[in-house]
């Protein structure tokens, strides 16, 4: 048998300590985050909404915002093999 004491396997780190203020702090600031998100969101549905209303179809905009994200070499290249597909299937 070894002469070593056991590893601690439960309770904290003794070289960190949790104060109740400090981890309020982290808690409080994402819930602000959350709640900030949320309102971003609602923000965002009213573009659409107010985009719909004037006749632009929201479906093709949302894509286009998420192609505006890609990279446009890997766009290009998701293009070509939908082309050659397309092709393959006799839908071009």
């Amino acid at each position: 048998m070894s002469d070593m004491p056991p590893p601690e396997t439960s309770g904290p780190d003794s070289n960190y300590r949790v104060t109740a203020d400090e981890l309020r702090q982290f808690i409080e600031r994402f819930e602000r985050l959350e709640q900030e998100k949320k309102d971003i969101t609602e923000a965002q549905k009213e573009v659409m909404a107010e985009a719909k209303g004037r006749g632009y179809d929201t479906k093709v905009m949302r894509k286009i915002i998420a192609l505006r994200k890609r990279d446009k070499d890997d766009i290009a290249e998701e293009e070509a093999v939908l082309e050659m597909y397309m092709e393959a299937l006799g839908m071009a």
